[in-house]
């Protein structure tokens, strides 16, 4: 296969995280889907995003890193400037808020995003306002009939949650089109008040085709329609330092094998994606911040 023909566009957030604690504020480039689509190139996948940023210095920031990892970016004029995302850790748990930006959020589908659309093989959207209606129709008129090729990552932030009944309704009718949907335990607390378990079997019956489970230091598993697949979190040596990019990093490294490998048959196989996607989150886990980080090569 052509590296070309392997591209996927990520269609999301981009933000600064700006991380606080005891020794002071240290600012990353980050937001769920720039962290998959730096992490695909970082893997080797062609890529482009599609998200929002302002013309401010932030906004700057965000195409140099991009540009950095080679990263085609296709920008929305954010009119209130960059989003931004605040993460206390002061005392114990992090506590999140986002500037006025982020909780406006917006992505537009114009011909050219409408273009790298219909020509990438995968299509992955994370972290968007599916409780924005308008927004959501704009979504899937851009993605119609793309077949079984959706990747979907509701990635839901409460800071930034108008309305989750709205939110759940959008996501679960593009998800009963998807290829593969990521969910966690706070997806499923926070949208539905129920279980990891539960969510995975209610997103299987209404139509996506695989669904992968993370479940932080539990690790991950896929229900496809032949079974099911589970992985622990690999085992390295070191500190785990910050597990912000650990979803991030697993969605990227399983999308990279869909893209380049196609769709596992069997449960091995799922068993196998999971495999590399658990190593690449160990790794991720080891480092400051949500950047991908690439296995040692043997």
């Amino acid at each position: 296969m052509h590296r070309e023909e392997e591209r996927v566009v990520v269609i999301g957030d981009a933000l600064i995280d700006e991380m606080r604690d005891a020794s002071g504020s240290r600012d990353f480039v980050g937001g769920a889907a720039l962290n998959v689509a730096v992490g695909l190139a970082r893997l080797g996948v062609p890529t482009t995003l599609i998200a929002m940023i302002g013309d401010d210095a932030d906004g700057q920031r965000i195409r140099a890193f991009l540009d950095q990892y080679g990263v085609e970016f296709l920008a929305t004029p954010g009119l209130l400037g960059s989003s931004r995302a605040i993460s206390d850790r002061a005392e114990g748990e992090p506590r999140y808020t986002f500037n006025e930006a982020a909780r406006a959020r917006r992505v537009v589908f114009g011909d050219e995003e409408r273009l790298a659309i219909a020509d990438a093989r995968l299509v992955v959207v994370s972290c968007f306002p599916f409780d924005d209606d308008e927004q959501a129709a704009a979504l899937e008129d851009a993605v119609a009939n793309p077949g079984r090729r959706l990747v979907l990552d509701p990635n839901p932030r409460a800071g930034m949650l108008h309305d989750a009944g709205r939110f759940v309704s959008n996501f679960e009718r593009l998800a009963s089109t998807s290829l593969l949907c990521k969910v966690g335990d706070e997806d499923a607390h926070l949208l539905y008040g129920i279980e990891l378990p539960q969510l995975v079997e209610r997103l299987r019956q209404g139509g996506a085709a695989n669904v992968l489970a993370t479940a932080g230091r539990n690790g991950a598993s896929v229900s496809t329609p032949t079974g099911t697949a589970s992985r622990p979190i690999a085992d390295l040596p070191g500190p785990v330092v910050d597990t912000m990019g650990a979803g991030d990093a697993t969605l990227a490294a399983a999308v990279h094998t869909l893209a380049t490998a196609g769709v596992p048959a069997g449960d091995a196989e799922w068993g196998r994606l999971l495999d590399d996607a658990m190593l690449v989150a160990a790794h991720t886990c080891r480092q400051d911040g949500a950047l991908l980080q690439l296995p040692p090569v043997a």
